[in-house]
């Protein structure tokens, strides 16, 4: 059996008719609804084979739809990026913009979450133009400019009291990641080192550099130290370096993300929050913990 969700922005309601009106194109099950404005599933004995057309004329209705195996989708643990996934801003591109630097680097950020250049080189260029920066704007970026991505505390809160594991894996840097890693309750964090010299940025980030391949080898290590497989994973993320997790993890989510990411995910969601992967995994806001 497989699971269609059909999830919408929080702001806007999920209307019952578009839900009967595919549960029954479909051949489905009873809906259930897990939030009775914003989501709703039902099971089908099959996948259709129409599922992109499916999923394109939800998308012009402000509709996502998750369609997966019903078995094994309550997963137990989160791997996520944190910029523009975790949190609304990337993080680079606000110190960037303190340093006087913005638009440069906020293009090549584009161009590198797009997939259109190499990500340790794009990370190195950028870097490069932060050298004489004072660290101490790394504590005002983070109190005056990061803002939590709606419906990250609850995912966190929920997942966790449910037993899984939460891992907070990010291209960015680790004087970041620890600060929304305890903010949100994150088990571990991984990223990379900038480095500093007298209190200023020097340029350089410490090698090697976390990319691509690292965030596949972190769900690799964790899942093994845990005793767990990647199916057991929900990987979420938005950028081309987040690919290789998400294509590994059980349930790949893109989320908010980039054209080629969309391409090449498992799944998308482009209008609901992060409480968009609760509702994938059955749970609905009645089982919700608030953080």
């Amino acid at each position: 059996m497989f699971v269609v969700t059909l999830i919408t922005n929080p702001a806007i309601h999920l209307e019952p008719e578009l839900v009967a009106s595919l549960r029954n194109a479909l051949g489905g099950g009873d809906a259930v609804w897990l939030n009775p404005n914003t989501a709703a599933e039902f099971t089908i004995p099959q996948a259709p084979t129409n599922f992109e057309d499916i999923w394109a004329s939800l998308q012009a209705e402000g509709v996502d739809m998750v369609l997966q195996p019903e078995e094994g989708r309550r997963k137990k643990m989160l791997l996520a990026d944190m910029d523009s996934t975790m949190i609304r801003q990337e993080c680079i591109d606000e110190l960037a913009a303190e340093a006087g630097v913005g638009p440069r680097v906020a293009q090549i950020t584009a161009r590198a979450m797009n997939g259109e250049l190499d990500f340790e080189g794009a990370l190195r260029e950028r870097v490069s133009l932060l050298k004489g920066l004072n660290v101490a704007v790394i504590n005002h970026v983070l109190e005056k400019r990061i803002h939590l991505m709606p419906g990250g505390p609850v995912l966190l809160a929920t997942m966790k009291a449910n037993g899984a594991y939460a891992a907070l894996v990010s291209g960015g840097f680790t004087a970041f990641t620890a600060a929304i890693a305890d903010r949100l309750g994150f088990d571990e964090h991984r990223a990379n080192t900038l480095c500093a010299e007298g209190g200023q940025l020097t340029g350089k980030v410490t090698d090697p550099i976390l990319g691509r391949e690292a965030k596949v080898e972190a769900l690799n290590d964790i899942t093994a130290r845990l005793g767990i497989t990647p199916a057991d994973v929900l990987a979420v993320g938005d950028g081309a370096n987040d690919l290789g997790m998400l294509q590994l993890a059980g349930a790949g989510v893109a989320l908010h993300a980039k054209p080629t990411v969309q391409a090449q995910a498992k799944h998308r969601i482009n209008h609901g929050d992060l409480t968009a992967l609760l509702y994938m995994q059955g749970y609905a806001t009645t089982d919700f913990i608030k953080a």
